[in-house]
């Protein structure tokens, strides 16, 4: 049996069709049954006249969120809010009957709606519709990625030691020894490129053991991670997410533009290029604290977007040039200049949303400053092997996809970013 998408019933009208979906809201009235469906596309109401027939029984044992299948004539009803039209029920099909009452309703909190996530999604457009954009994200960043000369690359989630230190990884038994969930794939992306592949791109899941309570930690999300051969400097990494982030949010706004206005309250902007940059030495200036040498604190991110947005009308911002003592051993130094990083953040109305940098490729180098860092090489044996034998340049970024999606949709927590999130207090459902 054919279904038709509720969306397209005004294709249809004077037609018999068949739609499926959820019993939405339910009145049973005396002389009329009013039985609003909805599918994935929309919401339709189904009115049946009492009639004596087996109808009536069936449409009086519904219940909310009842998986029906209806057949009828879909007929204008101007006096009808949702598009004139309703449907003339001919048979409806009950496929599976919803228990009642429900867990969860338009008062449930946050965590209740966590724990009856699927019900949360089906009742709210709004939290459908996250998904559709994400859906629209990852395929315009796979367009960019596949158009700039990427090739699409799946590392191991699996690892013998630490991604990139000892602390923060979670530890899992593996065939009498021990594993690691991937931090990142920052290892695997540099085998790559030392393996040839001129250009990396993955989309992939990442696992942090941090005992993070914020709106925006997450113990597993989706990272994007790209990773660039042949650079001339960090700036060829940053130059090139700002055209990936254009591309996306240009594809973004042309495919539901219109929808995240109407149910976020907000407005797709397509930023324009380069975006505005300042040091980590400036944005700690303009925070009256200069010498600072500390990552930015949250309130200090906030603080940097709203002067570059204020002096430059811009909502992206990359912080370069962090002190050599926050970021990772394998981060490039610029030369004459051994306290710095050749990296940034890329903050996006005061939130980070990406971390990049140009990597060290030279072996004795980076050798010396994973002892500066106490970073023993022995687990890392395989990593450094990959710069002995003719590494190229290189650098990349890793963006977290969750936050993406809550600032440009402007969301309260990375939670309703998430299918089902997973933090130090949720391992279900």
């Amino acid at each position: 049996m054919i279904r038709v998408p509720i969306a397209s019933l005004r294709e249809h009208v004077g037609e018999t069709v068949t739609i499926a979906g959820w019993a939405a809201t339910l009145r049973l009235q005396r002389a009329l049954q009013f039985v609003l469906v909805r599918d994935h596309t929309g919401t339709v109401q189904v009115t049946h006249r009492r009639d004596g027939t087996p109808l009536d029984a069936e449409l009086d044992g519904l219940t909310v969120e009842s998986a029906v299948r209806v057949t009828g004539v879909v007929t204008d009803n101007p006096v009808v809010s949702l598009g004139g039209l309703e449907i003339i029920p001919e048979r409806v099909t009950v496929e599976n009957r919803a228990a009642t009452p429900l867990p969860v309703d338009d008062n449930t909190g946050p965590e209740g709606r966590l724990d009856w996530r699927f019900l949360d999604v089906r009742r709210r457009p709004a939290a459908r519709l996250v998904f559709a954009v994400q859906t629209t994200v990852e395929q315009a960043m796979r367009e960019f990625a596949y158009a700039n000369g990427c090739t699409e690359m799946h590392t191991p989630k699996l690892m013998g030691a630490a991604s990139e230190s000892g602390a923060e990884v979670f530890e899992l038994g593996y065939f009498g020894r021990s594993a690691y969930l991937a931090q990142s794939p920052q290892f695997y992306k540099q085998m790559a490129i030392a393996a040839g592949i001129d250009r990396v791109f993955e989309v992939g899941p990442v696992f942090r053991a941090e005992p993070s309570f914020t709106s925006r930690h997450a113990t597993e999300f989706t990272g994007v991670d790209v990773e660039l051969a042949w650079i001339s400097d960090v700036g060829d990494v940053m130059e090139f997410e700002e055209r990936m982030l254009a591309h996306v949010l240009a594809a973004v706004e042309a495919e539901h533009g219109e929808q995240i206005t109407e149910h976020f309250g907000t407005k797709v902007t397509v930023p324009s290029t380069p975006f505005p940059r300042i040091t980590m030495a400036q944005a700690h200036e303009l925070l009256g604290r200069p010498g600072e040498r500390d990552d930015l604190d949250p309130a200090g991110e906030r603080a940097v977007s709203a002067h570059i947005a204020q002096r430059t009308g811009h909502e992206f911002a990359f912080v370069t040039s962090y002190p050599a003592s926050v970021r990772p051993f394998y981060h490039m130094r610029p030369a004459g200049e051994p306290d710095l990083t050749c990296s940034f953040d890329l903050l996006w109305r005061g939130l980070e949303i990406t971390t990049g940098a140009q990597r060290e490729h030279r072996y004795d180098v980076l050798v010396s400053q994973a002892a500066e860092k106490g970073v023993g090489t022995g687990p890392l044996r395989d990593y450094l092997n990959c710069f002995r034998y003719g590494c190229p340049p290189h650098g990349g970024l890793g963006l977290g996809l969750g936050r993406l999606l809550m600032v440009l949709l402007g969301l309260d927590s990375i939670r309703e970013a998430t299918f089902l999130f997973r933090g130090p207090n949720r391992l279900t459902p």
